[in-house]
């Protein structure tokens, strides 16, 4: 599905990335700081940046025969020092009454698992170069309230990566029952693109895939507005000053109680952050290079000014999509002679393939605002703007053939269709009918086939006909009329006129 991201000109690939801006930005020794997560949350820590507290840490395996287990509390996170990519982490949820602990997967863990586990650490089964390493426990973080219903057990993080001092692409990363509730996408997690001057999600992708829902809580992921935005971008810039790395991903989490605090740095972040965003990380680096950065705000500012909103501009270029918010700016044509005439023949046929057939009548057009609802199947229209329309006659006349008929949810289609067959004939190929079925039962409608203007597109779409009247928005436009868009939940609607 993201073939087009893959193969898109400006994606920064792994070896354009490490030539272009990580051997000649990270020095050796920052390198070193970053891939060691103890000496870089002392660093962070010592400037004042917040980090989850470490209760332990067990170098050997005297340390570890010798160690006070009834010390630990009844929820952390064991970690190896040096590992990456999310591997040898084990993720303590609660503690039994035995003495065993409970991990986020719902497995009993036990005082020899943890020895394993260690002894695997080190080993360095999850170093970077497969080397002896070291583990340690960390404080696990407390789940955000309002982040809760898009996590399935454990926590989400943002991803932000930062060059020459600007913030130039989040993402916010969700755990998932088939990453074992981690915030990883390698494992399964999702990725989640963000908007860098809002803080709001535009689109989710989980294994490279673009998807609109989380899969265990089926909960719409784009629209979600990370909380503590600003203090985020701000504590990442921080970051990167103190790491002295000149091109820097920071993984933050969110408290309840203590509100962002830094899980880690890395100075090789994954790219996948590209992909969250549909947008080429290449581009942004080259935008921000050589700048002079006063300090955290200005780098916030430049980050805003330059990338705010942008991703809808970049999903356009890369998709060949516009990109729609939840309200737009519409127009309908009016019903146009060449329609009345090919009523009256028995045609009814709109000659929409050879429009130098047609005569040259230039219709009048109706300008309002629509709701853009990817939830519907098909497009609806209130009755009484239909009629303004131009439709009047024929809403009446399906309106009096279908007084006394019955409709119930055994009804279908077809059945209602054989009823009134020959005016269905009649009438055209502009002209068709629907079943509707909702919370309100079931309905029959009359669907009309009408010309819109939707963010200077042109498309033709089937109205089904409905009284609107009680509803703030007189048009929908539904997903069968959207296949030339993509939909953004937190665009705002640049409509200009109606109310």
């Amino acid at each position: 599905m993201l073939t087009f991201i893959k193969n898109s000109k400006g994606l920064l690939g792994m070896n354009a990335r490490n030539l272009s801006y990580i051997r000649p930005n990270n020095l050796q020794g920052a390198v070193h700081l970053a891939n060691n997560k103890l000496r870089s949350k002392e660093a962070l820590f010592k400037a004042d940046v917040p980090v989850p507290r470490v209760y332990s840490v067990v170098r050997n395996r005297r340390e570890l025969e010798v160690f006070k287990w009834d010390n630990l509390p009844k929820s952390f996170v064991l970690k190896p020092n040096c590992g990456g990519g999310g591997k040898g982490i084990k993720v303590i949820f609660g503690q039994k009454k035995d003495q065993s602990w409970i991990s986020t997967e719902g497995k009993e863990v036990t005082i020899k698992d943890l020895k394993d586990h260690i002894m695997d650490i080190f080993e360095g089964f999850y170093s970077f170069s497969g080397i002896s390493d070291i583990a340690f426990f960390e404080e696990r973080i407390q789940l955000l309230k309002t982040l809760k219903p898009y996590s399935y057990k454990g926590i989400p993080d943002i991803r932000v990566i930062v060059y020459n001092n600007v913030p130039v692409m989040a993402m916010l990363r969700l755990p998932t029952r088939e990453s074992e509730g981690k915030a990883n996408l390698h494992m399964g997690g999702i990725g989640l693109g963000i908007d860098i001057a809002t803080g709001v999600t535009t689109n989710a992708v989980m294994h490279d895939q673009l998807i609109e829902k989380h899969p265990d809580t089926k909960l719409k992921l784009s629209g979600i507005k990370v909380p503590y935005w600003r203090e985020i971008l701000e504590i990442a810039i921080k970051c990167q000053e103190v790491s002295e790395l000149g091109y820097i991903g920071v993984d933050i989490a969110i408290d309840s109680e203590c509100g962002p605090v830094v899980l880690e740095i890395n100075a090789h972040a994954g790219l996948s952050i590209q992909i969250a965003n549909l947008s080429p990380l290449k581009y942004r680096l080259q935008k921000v290079s050589g700048l002079k950065i006063k300090n955290e705000l200005h780098g916030i500012r430049v980050a805003q000014d330059l990338f705010g909103g942008e991703v809808e501009e970049e999903i356009e270029d890369i998709s060949g999509k516009q990109v729609l918010g939840i309200i737009e700016a519409i127009k309908i044509e009016h019903k146009t002679e060449e329609i009345k005439e090919n009523k009256e023949n028995g045609n009814g046929k709109l000659n929409i393939e050879k429009p130098e057939e047609k005569k040259e009548i230039k219709p009048e057009e109706m300008e309002l605002k629509a709701k853009i609802d990817t939830g519907a199947d098909i497009s609806s229209i209130d009755k009484s703007l239909a009629k303004d329309l131009g439709y009047s006659e024929i809403i009446d006349e399906f309106d009096e053939l279908i007084k006394n008929i019955d409709i119930d949810n055994a009804s279908t289609k077809e059945i209602i269709d054989e009823r009134i067959k020959d005016e269905l004939a009649r009438w055209g190929d502009n002209f068709d009918t629907v079943i509707i079925k909702s919370s309100h039962g079931t309905s029959y409608r009359l669907v009309i086939k009408m010309n819109i203007i939707l963010s200077d597109v042109r498309i033709i779409s089937r109205m089904s006909i409905t009284d609107r009247s009680n509803l703030e928005f007189p048009v929908i436009i539904g997903r069968k009329s959207l296949g030339r868009f993509l939909v953004d939940p937190s665009k705002r609607s640049k409509a200009s006129f109606g109310t």
